[in-house]
């Protein structure tokens, strides 16, 4: 085992999004995005995402006649917004190759529909990729994480409405040409499959908006629209940046059969194939069979626009990212099988596999698994650029964290990447590692659900100095970078 690496050329680095990043909610002329509505849920038992996927027309009313950010956390997150420098600056002291972040849309057009961009909002991002590019730090941006301005989601109905595809346009060439010396990788929207799990912060859609539609039909309307919006995205960054390379951003829900009775695999491979329909589009430009069966059976008629289907087949993403944290296992009677969470989905619990304090199973070899299985079946390059792990971690009072459960959940599931890499031949562009800096978890809304390499001090009700200081899982990382991962052994 002694001297592997990874590939020269690999982007190590971490990953955020602006919405649990930066706070600075009223800041900049910033409008209000839809997870500035989402409120903290102190009772949630963490292991049942009802609260949190379930968002109501008068929870979003009621968010938008307060100020507050104690419920409200995703308005604070950790403020990037004026910590940006010192928080680069720390990412650049591990060596990182690839900052993951993403462009709050609202910070660009605060309405969502206006015709001419937010000046200070392009500033911002001017200053951080100035940052970023004095470390050398290649970013890796998101066009969409979560972030679409709320005013879209009630006067037009969100992702529904075909001119959400004109607004998210308007905003991806602007950051396109605004950036188009700084940024290189672009991702369009992430986790493109969670609109099925949580259609309100992924596609700014409420049911009550929708009387008398089948709401189902709705939100695969608005995810029609939204890959018509990726290829087009995926077409004005190829030409607004020669050299820029776009990718789509799939949640790697990895499901093994409970048991070998044929009825567990089916229902896995069903599972399976549920979640891989949606960058199967992406990738192919075509919606497949699987897919195109299941509205048929469900009388879910999609409407499409005559040139809809030619511009999805003619501008593919360049590669395939993902979020991986855990695996789960699925069976046709789990009814007395007990449940496991993670990232917003829901398995069964495998009983060969320990789980982290949020109850999200350990599997690093469901990491090479999903690396195989997405390699073989698309063959393109992967980027993984979520993975890690979710822990209460305890600030000494020498401000040191002792984390090493992290750094054991990190150096096993690098490892199994390499494994890929070496024996199973699978094309792996980069890894960066989430939360790399404390914030707010979404699945929870909570910030006592730590990620980060670096410790943010504050609390889960906004109270702290927020103050950085670097965590045992800082140097190791480190090391591991400056060593291309010859140091994991």
């Amino acid at each position: 085992m002694e001297g592997r690496t990874f590939p020269k050329g690999f982007l190590w680095g971490g990953a955020t999004a602006a919405n649990q990043l930066e706070g600075g909610w009223r800041e900049g002329g910033k409008g209000i995005s839809v997870e500035d509505c989402m409120r903290q849920h102190f009772d949630q038992d963490v292991r049942d995402y009802t609260l949190q996927n379930h968002v109501t027309l008068e929870d979003v009313q009621t968010a938008l006649q307060t100020d507050d950010t104690v419920n409200y956390p995703k308005r604070r997150g950790v403020d990037f917004y004026h910590h940006y420098e010192e928080d680069i600056r720390l990412l650049a002291g591990m060596g990182f190759k690839c900052f993951r972040m993403s462009i709050a849309w609202t910070r660009i057009f605060p309405l969502g529909d206006e015709e001419e961009p937010s000046e200070e909002g392009l500033k911002f991002y001017d200053r951080v990729f100035a940052e970023c590019a004095r470390y050398g730090i290649e970013p890796l941006v998101t066009m969409s994480h979560y972030e679409m301005p709320v005013h879209l989601a009630l006067k037009y109905g969100g992702w529904y409405s075909r001119k959400t595809v004109d607004f998210f346009l308007r905003f991806v060439e602007t950051i396109c040409r605004r950036y188009r010396g700084q940024v290189k990788y672009w991702l369009t929207f992430n986790e493109i499959d969670s609109m099925i799990r949580h259609p309100f912060t992924s596609a700014g859609l409420l049911r009550e908006c929708f009387p008398g539609k089948n709401f189902e039909e709705v939100v695969f309307q608005a995810m029609h629209h939204q890959f018509v919006a990726s290829a087009l995205a995926t077409k004005l960054c190829h030409e607004i940046i020669p050299g820029s390379q776009v990718g789509c951003m799939l949640t790697k829900l990895t499901y093994y059969p409970y048991s070998c009775r044929p009825e567990d695999v089916k229902k896995a491979q069903d599972i399976m194939r549920s979640t891989y329909c949606y960058s199967d589009t992406q990738v192919f430009g075509e919606y497949p069979r699987f897919l195109l069966n299941y509205f048929r059976k469900q009388g879910i008629r999609i409407q499409k626009e005559p040139e809809d289907d030619a511009v999805m087949k003619k501008y593919p993403v360049d590669f395939v990212s993902f979020s991986y944290y855990n695996s789960y296992c699925a069976a046709e009677n789990g009814s007395e099988l007990e449940k496991s969470a993670g990232n917003t989905a829901v398995g069964y619990k495998n009983p060969y596999l320990p789980e982290s304090q949020w109850g999200w199973q350990i599997d690093p070899m469901g990491l090479r698994i999903s690396l195989v299985d997405l390699y073989d079946r698309y063959r393109k390059p992967l980027f993984i650029v979520e993975n890690g792990l979710g822990a209460k971690d305890a600030l000494r009072e020498d401000h040191t964290v002792e984390d090493d459960y992290r750094i054991e959940y990190m150096n096993a599931h690098l490892k199994a990447v390499l494994d890929a890499i070496d024996e199973d031949g699978v094309e792996v562009m980069g890894y960066t590692c989430w939360g790399c800096i404390d914030l707010i978890s979404e699945s929870t809304k909570q910030i006592s659900k730590r990620y980060g390499l670096i410790y943010v001090d504050c609390d889960d009700y906004g109270r702290g100095t927020y103050r950085r200081y670097k965590k045992k899982s800082y140097d190791w990382y480190r090391k591991v970078i400056e060593t291309d991962g010859e140091s994991l052994f």
